[in-house]
């Protein structure tokens, strides 16, 4: 090792140390990657292999301040139950059977960032990254609200994609503008999610926001949309979505009536890592 290379890694651990003994280090999850791809045709088994081998890890965990995650899969018959039949979200309403969903640490989202911008145009340099997929719906957001069916029993936020969770509804409404989106937040946290959470299935409701994506992200990532106007929910549920759906979840494009536009709802069931379960049941 030269004595230029020992001081760099010198220089660089002790930028590491410093950068651990300033700035927030809490467990609430302020901000989010909630990211929903669709493998090209004929790709389905060398995608999964893929993200479960390599990029759920180095694209991802590996990474300063996102500290959980989970992936999730609509089978066919999971893809089915999707409303609105015109979504602004997905086109078709079936694409993107697949869905990441990563915790990121309060006050830390521009740091995170500047790494994962970073890593992302290295993995590309070094044919990391698959490229046989479409992204459908790929944003980070900041987290707005948390409501809890048991109040204070149970797990929170934080806990969430460490839970066995059976399964996950995405929905994304959208609003006319700022004004109107701060109203239906307010309406969602004090009454409609608190109504709905009684009595079902689903054990907490996370809502949030979406940011811009930085001009120098990855081109095959479309900026995002709504960031004024849109809000991102994320159902936990404690049985399997599609047990359930008829007597619960079936109506949740209604939810729309409360100030926006219902643009997506979206079952999904938890992926098994590490294996290829599901995935012969995709199409």
């Amino acid at each position: 090792m030269s004595e230029e290379t020992r001081r760099a890694a010198v220089a660089t651990g002790e930028a590491y140390a410093e950068l651990a003994s300033v700035g927030p280090y809490g467990v609430r999850p302020g901000h989010a990657l909630i990211t929903m791809v669709e493998p090209h045709p004929g790709h389905e088994y060398t995608y999964n292999r893929w993200y479960e081998d390599d990029h759920y890890y180095a694209g991802a965990m590996a990474m300063p301040w996102m500290y959980a995650g989970r992936r999730w899969v609509a089978t066919r018959d999971l893809q089915e139950l999707r409303r609105p039949e015109k979504s602004a979200v997905a086109r078709p309403v079936t694409a993107g059977c697949y869905l990441s969903t990563y915790w990121i640490t309060e006050g830390r989202y521009d740091e995170h960032m500047r790494w994962t911008v970073g890593i992302n145009k290295r993995l590309n340099r070094d044919a990391r990254v698959h490229q046989e997929r479409t992204h459908v719906f790929t944003s980070f957001q900041d987290h707005e609200a948390t409501v809890y069916r048991d109040g204070p029993a149970g797990p929170r936020d934080f806990h969430a994609l460490d839970h066995p969770y059976a399964g996950l509804v995405l929905q994304v409404v959208d609003t006319e503008g700022p004004g109107e989106r701060a109203a239906l937040l307010d309406r969602l946290r004090t009454r409609e999610l608190p109504r709905r959470l009684a009595g079902s299935p689903a054990a907490m409701v996370t809502v949030f926001r979406p940011t811009p994506l930085p001009g120098d992200r990855m081109t095959y990532v479309k900026q995002v949309e709504g960031v004024d106007t849109r809000l991102t929910l994320l159902w936990f549920l404690e049985r399997d979505p599609r047990e359930c759906w008829a007597e619960h979840f079936a109506d949740l494009e209604s939810l729309g009536e409360a100030g926006g536009r219902v643009e997506l709802v979206a079952p999904f069931v938890p992926t098994v890592p590490g294996t290829d379960r599901y995935v012969d049941e995709l199409r």
